[in-house]
């Protein structure tokens, strides 16, 4: 009798139950469609980058409460709850008009949450500086998973494709796509390691008025680029999925 082999990866029956790989690829392809970048529809490169930044509208929900709190903050830096308090209200405000208006919520409720964790962190320390703190977290967070997830030859950005190009996780048998990949994964990582490095010796100074406006020149700016960049390599790796894009693009 021969010996029964384990089924490999491209053995595994439809009905067996989904991996990690497979549930985290198709959350993070989702959230990529739900943010603009879908590559079904056929537009350029910057209208699919001013989509996944939201357009004005997203510029002034990330842009304007932080620019208030920074102004507000060296203008009259106490009492501290007023410019924090403009700041969580403009991310309020915000959140209304998207419910009111009956367009996706998630951004704004998201800034919102934010806006109102680092104020209360501020207000509880009574140090404005501390309202950065939350951002820290996050940047910490984003760049060690990207970083971990490259080294480990499961690129965030790999997985977030693979599923929007509907591969899944093939890519990974291909070195030229996953060598793309891993790279790209290094490069949001090391945005978001950037953001720490320049910051962190501001916020140990206590320097809130120059933390502030590097946090926004750190923001959309580097942002917007970096997902142009993603984009057109993950086009050039699949072709045949930008053809539309591309004859649009002539």
């Amino acid at each position: 009798m021969s010996e029964q082999r384990p089924p490999a990866d491209g053995d595994r029956p439809d009905d067996a139950e989904p991996r990690v790989s497979d549930l985290l690829g198709a959350a993070l392809g989702g959230a990529a469609r739900k943010a603009g970048i879908d590559p079904d529809e056929t537009s350029s490169t910057h209208r699919l980058v001013w989509s996944a930044i939201g357009g004005w509208r997203g510029i002034l929900e990330s842009v304007l409460p932080s620019l208030a709190f920074v102004i507000l903050f060296t203008i009259r830096p106490e009492p501290l709850i007023l410019s924090l308090g403009v700041s969580v209200g403009l991310a309020a405000v915000f959140t209304v008009i998207r419910l009111i208006q009956k367009s996706p919520p998630s951004a704004a409720i998201g800034g919102l949450v934010a806006a109102g964790a680092a104020a209360a962190l501020a207000l509880f320390t009574g140090r404005g500086e501390d309202n950065f703190v939350p951002g820290f977290l996050t940047n910490s967070l984003y760049g060690t998973a990207l970083l971990v997830s490259a080294l480990v030859g499961w690129s965030l950005i790999g997985l977030a494709a693979g599923f929007l190009m509907g591969e899944g996780t093939a890519w990974r048998q291909d070195r030229r796509k996953k060598r793309a990949f891993f790279w790209l994964a290094i490069a949001w990582s090391a945005l978001f390691f950037a953001r720490l490095a320049v910051q962190l010796p501001l916020y140990f100074a206590g320097d809130v008025t120059a933390l502030g406006t590097l946090k926004l020149v750190m923001g959309l700016p580097l942002f917007a680029p970096m997902i142009a960049v993603t984009w057109l390599v993950v086009r050039a790796l699949y072709p045949r999925a930008a053809t539309g894009v591309d004859a649009v693009e002539s």
